[in-house]
């Protein structure tokens, strides 16, 4: 079984010459992650084998370990490591950077060490070899002691973001005894230019459709959020753009993650909303939030309200908007709402018009609790958890628990985050922000989100391109 490292960690690599271990590396490792003595003896000697250059070589091992482990990145050590001296101070590095760190023990007998040594075309003298095999002979038994997260054997290994550590055995469970999931596609930009955007957005409709999603998402705001792109990138208004899709589509539901209450008259937001329900034959979603993005309400001309003033508004548009898609025109009389006459016809084809409150934070989980359908979190599993049972510790009431998170998936992992990223970024830092994974990586992930109460994945793909590989995904899921 392969066995899987969290991204970014520290690799020590250990064992007499002949082993296997620069072998080993090369097979499990991209090059720019191996710190490799051999490789800088060949950079400041005259070959790999100009043992002169050694003491050299061994100084800018240091060096560039230091300085990679400072960075937080990868570093896997391939050196002979029977030096408890230089591990220890390894392990320290990793220690204060916060990093996990793992030693892998390439135990190959002496015979084998030997044979190999005799087939190299420029041979490690046997004497020193012998030197080699006895330190390794007492490195071996230290190793346990050392406090590294893992001893290892030279397997088959993976460095995978942490979200995906536990994948293998997530990933047996779904095979054996399938987990039921939804998936929601939340779209977050849009690109191809003005003229364009008609069409692409039916297309990425229909190809969700087909691949399995089960909700399309948008968010709303009515410029770019920075943590997306730019305030000047094309952005469509939300529920002009889930009317269009409606048109698009004939199964998926369709809402927003999450309107921000204090955008419009949350009475005009009611009708906007029981109208794209009409419309779309009862596929549409509520989602409401508390707003946080002062910039776009100060560009717009909009009163930002401090947070409690939010909260008080969001409160009332949770009982004002079932009222509305109720029958009758009955008045409404809340804290800071007042709305004399409900009248909103025709009335949402749904018995229930679903309302989602999008947010995390505990004061939110309680109003999710009290007044909506499902409530919309972020997080690792163990936070997912973690809200979920707060939010069944409150209520009886059968509320949702739905979670938003990007997700990369593709065969060539490393190559997609290698042509997505951002040239500031790291490899290993933008793997984990997107969870970068393969199918089964994300197929582990999920089932895991699952068994800590999410009953619906919404995920913003950063290349739209993979929706066929997330097809396969979601069909894991369908039991």
């Amino acid at each position: 079984m392969e066995q899987r490292l969290p991204s970014p960690c520290v690799v020590v690599l250990v064992g007499p010459g002949a082993a296997g271990k620069s072998t080993w590396a090369s097979e499990h490792f991209g090059a720019d992650l191996v710190v490799s003595s051999d490789r800088l003896r060949a950079l400041v000697g005259s070959g790999e084998d100009d043992l002169a250059a050694s003491a050299d070589a061994f100084a800018l091992l240091e060096t560039v370990v230091s300085q990679r482990i400072g960075r937080g990145l990868t570093t896997v050590i391939d050196t002979l490591g029977l030096d408890r001296a230089r591990r220890v101070e390894w392990l320290r590095q990793a220690r204060e950077a916060g990093m996990p760190c793992v030693a892998v023990a390439f135990d190959t007998p002496a015979a084998e060490c030997r044979r190999r040594n005799r087939e190299r075309v420029k041979r490690i003298p046997a004497d020193v070899l012998t030197g080699q095999l006895r330190a390794w002979g007492v490195a071996k038994k230290e190793l346990p002691e050392e406090g590294y997260d893992d001893v290892l054997r030279p397997a088959v290994v993976r460095v995978v973001p942490e979200a995906f550590v536990g994948a293998d055995a997530a990933v047996e469970r779904q095979s054996s005894a399938p987990a039921g999931l939804r998936f929601g596609l939340q779209l977050s930009s849009y690109p191809g230019g003005r003229a364009g955007l008609g069409a692409w957005g039916r297309e990425v409709a229909a190809k969700a459709e087909a691949v399995g999603f089960d909700a399309i998402y948008v968010m709303d705001h009515f410029r770019q959020i920075p943590q997306v792109g730019r305030a000047w990138d094309d952005f469509l208004e939300s529920w002009t753009t889930l009317g269009y899709l409606a048109a698009c589509t004939t199964r998926v539901r369709l809402g927003t993650l999450v309107s921000g209450i204090t955008y419009r008259n949350v009475a005009h937001l009611g009708k906007i909303a029981a109208t794209l329900d009409v419309l779309s034959g009862g596929r549409a979603v509520c989602g409401v939030g508390l707003a946080w993005f002062e910039a776009e309400h100060k560009a717009y001309g909009w009163p930002f309200p401090p947070v409690a003033d939010r909260y008080t508004l969001l409160e009332d548009a949770l009982q004002l908007l079932p009222v509305l898609w109720g029958p009758g025109n009955k008045p409404f009389h809340g804290r800071v709402l007042d709305v004399p006459d409900t009248t909103c016809y025709p009335r949402p084809l749904q018995e229930r018009l679903p309302l989602l409150v999008g947010g995390s934070g505990r004061r939110t989980l309680r109003l999710a609790s009290k007044y909506a359908d499902a409530v919309n979190v972020f997080g690792d599993v163990a936070a997912v958890r973690e809200r979920a049972a707060y939010v069944r510790s409150l209520t009886d009431r059968p509320v949702e628990i739905t979670h938003l998170s990007t997700t990369l998936v593709g065969a060539d992992v490393d190559a997609l985050v290698e042509r997505l990223r951002p040239r500031n970024q790291n490899p290993a830092r933008y793997a984990a922000t997107v969870n970068a994974g393969t199918v089964d990586d994300q197929i582990g992930r999920f089932r895991e989100l699952a068994e800590a109460g999410v009953t619906e994945a919404m995920i913003s793909l950063p290349d739209l391109d993979t929706l066929d590989d997330v097809g396969h995904v979601i069909a894991a899921f369908r039991t």
